[in-house]
């Protein structure tokens, strides 16, 4: 018997970094997102396989039963340790899946480039969740750490404001569909940045001002989810980008790598990778384009619409 599992990919809009905190964020799931499907196979043993979003094989592997429940921790990350250690933390918040098993052959589907940055471990840890019936967030915080706003992406199929109360996800789905989402582009920088860096950087640099930073950027994301007109919008995502470069004490990307772009580039989620949003009254991919940025997506290509 064959199960499948899928989970959305996501976007954080605000919030990036004070979502730590317990900052509200608004964030939005994509198009993208990921599968797992899973068949009953024999040895005590999961036979692994990942592919890419075009069919390329990038993870073959097999892991045995034994190192799922020992983890022997070897010191050397790589992806089989990686998986081994998530699935070690999912096998003590339920061993069935363990115990009552002889064996499972495994294979995981990406509807994008791994290296986009959409979630390519929140949505695995979202799928082996759901297979191994336990609690998503419980999982992320037992392996890799992190918010949960990109579980909560991954479980939604409507934009959700996300907030941390006493450690614990509040998700709120929400309305996000203005007249102006023409004017709204994604754009790959053609890196991938990590999130632990990038959040060991913010912690790094935070300040005292905390507090008061999580208030500014609690009304600056409702401004933005209210706003009425392009250059409402416009406005306050440009407020919220250099509010957070003045708490990260970073310069914006704009400030880097597109000062004469007529119109506001706002970073999304880790700064200084993956995508970014770019809004601007005109069509802007020769601009990009001409920088050597190739992907450009527009909002309905990007973002799931239900």
């Amino acid at each position: 018997m064959k199960e499948t599992f899928y989970s959305n990919g996501k976007l954080l809009i605000t919030g990036e970094y004070l979502v730590l905190d317990g900052a509200k964020a608004f964030a939005l799931p994509t198009k993208f997102g990921q599968d797992l499907v899973v068949e009953k196979a024999f040895n005590k043993e999961i036979i692994w396989k990942s592919y890419n979003f075009d069919d390329h094989l990038w993870f073959e592997d097999s892991i045995s039963f034994s190192e799922i429940i020992s983890n022997v921790d070897t010191k050397i990350e790589t992806v089989k340790t990686t998986l081994t250690t998530i699935l070690h933390e999912a096998y003590l918040l339920n061993p069935d899946f363990i115990s009552n098993a002889d064996g499972y052959q495994i294979s995981t589907h990406l509807t994008f480039p791994k290296n986009w940055g959409l979630g390519t471990s929140s949505t695995l840890l979202n799928n082996i969740a759901q297979w191994t019936k336990i609690d998503a967030y419980t999982l992320l915080k037992n392996s890799f750490g992190g918010s949960g706003y990109d579980i909560a992406c991954a479980q939604n199929s409507t934009p959700i404001i996300y907030q941390l109360e006493q450690n614990l996800p509040i998700v709120e789905k929400t309305e996000f569909n203005p007249d102006f989402t023409k004017n709204i582009f994604f754009v790959y920088l053609n890196k991938k940045q990590s999130s632990k860096a990038a959040i060991n950087a913010y912690y790094n640099n935070k300040n005292e001002n905390l507090a008061e930073n999580i208030l500014d950027n609690n009304k600056i994301t409702k401004a933005i989810l209210e706003a009425k007109t392009l250059n409402e919008f416009a406005h306050f995502v440009e407020k919220h980008e250099i509010h957070l470069s003045n708490i990260l004490e970073l310069e914006t990307i704009k400030e880097i790598a597109f000062p004469n772009f007529n119109g506001v580039i706002k970073s999304l989620g880790a700064w200084g990778g993956d995508f970014v949003m770019a809004v601007s009254k005109e069509n802007p991919k020769d601009y990009f384009t001409s920088k050597g940025y190739e992907t450009i997506l527009t909002y309905d290509e990007m973002i799931l619409q239900m």
